[in-house]
């Protein structure tokens, strides 16, 4: 196995080389404002530091871009709603419950129409497919191309949806959909949200992709890419174009992945401190945990898989406040080089305090010597009475367990963290976030009610649906194995409802270990 992991993040862009499970070489380089700079920067130099990078098994890459577009509100193209579900579901329409600037930047129009599923996959109402018709001429004719179909209870039966795709189509070949069924869970306007975000992405992401894939071919890179996902997880890049919402929140989980690994710990608290936040996660069985609520992205209230993570304004670039000691949450981010002190720059930021206090060697000492000891050690209190909350916070039980210590700016953490057995700090701990990438495995799930049949059965079923996702990802099926499987017996419905939620994992197809 070989294969280069990078992780673009708000401040750095990470690469590193792993052969057989042992990191040859790492690089970091600063982000650029159109990412794929820093990725080809990021290349040469990890090729120049270990030439046999030239030659790797596959690429995986992780990316904030996605996120940063929807919290920054650009690159974001409208879309159209169109749910199936009259004469049910009209009484909230498509963006009703999104931040107001957003809405009126991405909504594309809303249509709802006849049609959709019961619970237990019963018709609700045939399909009115002229008004689907109606709907994509509609749509054709105020220029919007992107649309997020969702139906009623379309996780467990999509045909509403698909038919409906279709008649876009016909009417409307240019457009490019979303199906909500393919995305969300259960709840319709959690999966809804995700699916018109996904939606107003499409048109960055696939642009975004082909820009990786050219930065490839630039470096002389012939090997297959992947992106990572929010699970821990990588999907093939032509895959991931038409999911961007998946690489939601995929750097931190990278850096939890590749925390663990680096620990040979699978079971921890992970402090992730980079040069705009520090990110806080809980792994177990060496995977993030996932978040069972509705996680917002942006201001937008989502029902898909997110990891649960808990970010705070602190990091290398973290500005400090010399006369309060306020910490944050305003960062420098990648500009570290230019506006810290210690760079030349006139900006005290966390890294400043760091060097001050002796925790860190980097830039110009002596550009700091000026500073109050006794503000630099009241500003080094906050910044650990912010990381020891925000971990204490991430704790699902009493016990102690260890905390590992990653990222750039891990050197903020204290050695010593209350509720917390140990502090770990592991080799490569600056380029975390690159090693996740690099040894992510691919995955594929299902979450979805099943009606009239035993457990074994439609356990068995999702399983089944579960690798197959995984398959078509890019995994080897001879390697995929389950690493999460619940069934929750849904006592207030009838038919014997249960909702199964299967996840399997499994090795690139080709390069199993």
């Amino acid at each position: 196995m070989k294969h280069i992991g990078i992780d673009v993040g708000g401040t750095n862009t990470d690469a590193v080389f792993v052969r057989d499970d042992q990191v040859l070489g790492a690089v970091k380089s600063p982000t650029t404002s159109d990412v794929t700079t820093g990725v080809r920067r990021a290349l040469a130099a990890l090729i120049q530091a270990c030439p046999e990078a030239g030659n790797p098994d596959a690429v995986m890459i992780g990316t904030t871009h996605f996120t940063n577009a929807v919290v920054q509100r650009r690159d974001l193209e409208p879309a159209a709603a169109l749910r199936v579900c009259l004469p049910a579901a009209a009484s909230l329409l498509p963006f009703c419950d999104w931040p107001e600037d957003l809405a009126q930047k991405v909504n594309g129009g809303t249509y709802l129409v006849q049609g959709g599923h019961e619970f237990d996959g019963r018709e609700l109402m045939p399909l009115d497919e002229k008004a689907v018709r109606d709907a994509a001429r509609a749509i054709r004719a105020s220029g919007v191309s992107t649309v997020a179909i969702s139906g009623v209870f379309s996780p467990l039966i999509g045909t509403a949806e698909l038919r409906a795709g279709e008649i876009l189509l016909q009417e409307h070949p240019d457009c490019r959909i979303t199906y909500s069924h393919q995305l969300g869970r259960i709840g319709l306007l959690g999966r809804e949200n995700v699916a018109l975000l996904n939606a107003t992405l499409i048109d960055l992401a696939h642009k975004t992709t082909d820009a990786f894939v050219q930065a490839l071919a630039d470096s002389g890179i012939r090997a297959p890419l992947f992106l990572t996902q929010n699970d821990g997880t990588v999907t093939l890049a032509e895959n991931a174009r038409d999911f961007p919402v998946h690489s939601f929140a995929s750097g931190p989980t990278n850096s939890m992945r590749g925390a663990v690994f680096l620990a040979s710990i699978n079971d921890a608290v992970v402090c992730d401190v980079g040069g705009t936040t520090a990110d806080v996660g809980c792994v177990q069985n060496g995977f993030p945990r996932q978040a069972n609520n509705m996680v917002e992205v942006g201001g937008v209230r989502t029902a898909f898989r997110m990891p649960d993570l808990l970010s705070i304004g602190v990091g290398g670039g973290t500005l400090v406040d010399p006369q309060t000691l306020q910490v944050g949450p305003v960062s420098v981010g990648h500009r570290l080089l230019e506006e810290a002190l210690v760079f030349g720059g006139k900006q005290l930021t966390c890294t400043d305090i760091a060097v001050a206090a002796g925790l860190a060697d980097i830039g110009d000492r002596s550009r700091v010597a000026h500073l109050d000891p006794a503000m630099v050690r009241g500003a080094l209190a906050r910044i650990h009475e912010a990381i020891s909350e925000a971990c204490d916070r991430m704790k699902s039980d009493a016990r102690e367990v260890p905390l590992i210590a990653v990222g750039g700016g891990s050197v903020l953490i204290p050695d010593h963290v209350p509720g917390f057995s140990e502090v770990v700090r592991v080799p490569n701990h600056a380029v975390a976030n690159a090693v996740g990438a690099a040894i992510a495995q691919v995955s594929g799930e299902v979450d979805q009610i099943f009606t009239n049949l035993g457990r074994e059965e439609l356990l068995e079923r999702a399983r089944a649906i579960a690798v197959e996702r995984a398959v078509a990802a890019g995994a080897d099926a001879d390697t995929v194995t389950v690493i999460e499987q619940e069934d929750i017996p849904l006592a207030y419905l009838p038919g014997n409802a249960v909702r199964a939620r299967v996840r399997v994992v499994g090795e690139i197809a080709g390069r199993a270990h």
